[in-house]
């Protein structure tokens, strides 16, 4: 496995398995698969519902805990420094686990910036060694940057041949954030495994079109999390080290961008509304985060 340093120093592996919308009671088989396929970065969030899996998958998998990077998220639910505070040691009771390798923001809403100080709060006591963002925009990110005592380390937004988020990626390098990819297939949408260019281009390394668009990522200094639930499908997307694409293969694929978000646009009225919808009455049942 490659590693990335983030800018506390601590090494990231290049590429991860993410568990979103894998249901609970299948966390458990697929995340000791992932184990046992080689990768070593696992990520998971509260919201989704599967912490416990991904823990006990860990736990009982015989591998050096030193050597498993795992993630997970403080939901928008959990957005002030109170509640995140609390979320932080829920989490880590529900994993079984001592530590959490990395602890993301989920989402900029709520008192992200309250709940960001129980994430410093926790780095300092040990319990996270590492912190960031997921789906935080380039002004957003610019003003935790700015004003935090410890700068997000890693952003994770969604990324793939259809959203490059290319000004957003040139950002991050600015800050010194390490860009993280959910999504990177683009869950499959606009028929991007069948792409003539990706075929092609896959054709031509003896390659699929999984392993193109993730060696493309890892290619430009992304960390990208792909998901299956297929062991066949977890060995095959960790088969991407053997090869690298040229300046033809790069420019190609840079010609798919269409420049914005396809399966979650966080700037979207519409589908911000009935995010903070579903949070403000379903979740929180009318409590406040101020």
């Amino acid at each position: 496995m490659e590693y990335r340093e983030l800018s506390n120093g601590v090494r990231m592996p290049v590429i991860g398995y993410g568990v979103f919308q894998i249901p609970p009671k299948r966390t458990e088989r697929c995340v000791r698969d992932a184990l046992e396929v080689g990768y070593r970065l696992i990520d998971t969030a509260q919201a989704y519902g599967n912490e416990a899996g991904v823990g006990k998958a860990i736990r009982e998998s015989g591998i050096d805990r030193g050597e498993v990077f795992v993630t997970s998220k403080v939901w928008v639910s959990n957005m002030n420094y109170e509640r995140a505070k609390a979320s932080i040691d829920v989490s880590l009771e529900t994993m079984g686990l001592d530590h959490i390798d990395l602890m993301l923001l989920h989402q900029a809403y709520g008192d992200y910036h309250g709940a960001w100080r129980a994430l410093e709060e926790a780095y300092h006591d040990g319990k996270l060694r590492a912190i960031g963002v997921s789906n935080f925009y380039p002004v957003r990110l610019m003003d935790m940057c700015a004003f935090a005592e410890i700068p997000p380390m890693v952003n994770q937004v969604e990324t793939h041949v259809f959203c490059q988020q290319v000004e957003a990626h040139e950002n991050m390098n600015r800050l010194g954030v390490v860009h993280e990819a959910w999504g990177p297939f683009a869950e499959g949408r606009n028929g991007v495994f069948v792409s003539p260019v990706l075929t092609g281009i896959g054709e031509k390394h003896g390659k699929s079109t999984a392993q193109v668009m993730l060696r493309w990522m890892m290619d430009r200094g992304i960390v990208p999390l792909p998901k299956s639930t297929h062991r066949e499908r977890m060995t095959e997307n960790l088969d991407v080290f053997d090869f690298t694409l040229d300046d033809a293969d790069r420019t190609a694929i840079d010609a798919m961008d269409g420049g914005h978000p396809m399966v979650w646009d966080h700037s979207s009225l519409e589908v911000g509304t009935g995010l903070l919808d579903l949070i403000a009455n379903a979740q929180l049942q009318g409590a406040k985060l101020y």
